[in-house]
């Protein structure tokens, strides 16, 4: 092959790499579900924890209660396969916040989260003013419809099986059924992903 040749087909190549890095950033940007609103609530040890303490960090955000006897159980037995999977890497967080802050204090959580036998460094539980509670489930996470919020925040309720999972740059990029455990499955695989990227 003469030098032309040679030319023409590595120009090819790099310009062929170059359009597909550019639709991959593109389409990996234009795949976001929503951007995470900044938060403010307060941990099972009683501490502010705000969106600062997720920068640059792949976590997932799931919504409970520690009276719930049906679905929470359930729930959180699929994430502790998540959490199993990454509780030894500080780049990834699981997010737990109550739906029913009037009952689950920090010191509730607390106890809650020593049964579960696990490192709360690493699956954080989180308390605060229902409203910015429901707020971010509904506007930051997408994990319940907007259209449920009503004028009183003390007249409506929270209960969902929705997980978000947040990338890196604070954006929801898929949303998961806690009561699958296939889905959990699905997920661990899709955190992976994220972590290596």
């Amino acid at each position: 092959m003469s030098k032309k040749g040679i030319f023409y087909v590595a120009f090819f190549v790099i310009l062929v790499s170059v359009f597909y890095l550019v639709v991959r950033k593109w389409i990996s940007r234009n795949d976001t579900i929503s951007d995470v609103q900044p938060f403010s609530f307060i941990n099972q040890d009683g501490k502010r924890f705000t969106n600062k303490d997720v920068e640059g960090k792949v976590y997932v955000a799931e919504f409970f209660y520690t009276t719930c006897k049906t679905v929470c159980p359930r729930m959180n037995e699929n994430m502790r396969l998540v959490y199993d999977k990454f509780k030894d890497n500080p780049d990834f967080l699981i997010l737990s916040h109550t739906s029913t802050p009037d009952i689950d204090s920090a010191s509730v959580l607390k106890r809650y989260a020593d049964s579960l036998k696990i490192d709360t460094r690493h699956w954080v539980f989180l308390t605060g003013s229902k409203d910015s509670l429901y707020n971010a489930a509904r506007i930051s996470y997408t994990v319940d419809d907007p259209l449920n919020n009503v004028q009183n925040p003390q007249d409506h309720f929270l209960h969902t099986q929705l997980w978000a999972l947040v990338n890196k740059e604070g954006k929801v990029k898929k949303i998961y059924d806690g009561l699958k455990q296939s889905e959990a499955k699905a997920m661990i695989k899709q955190i992976t992903k994220m972590l290596d990227q």
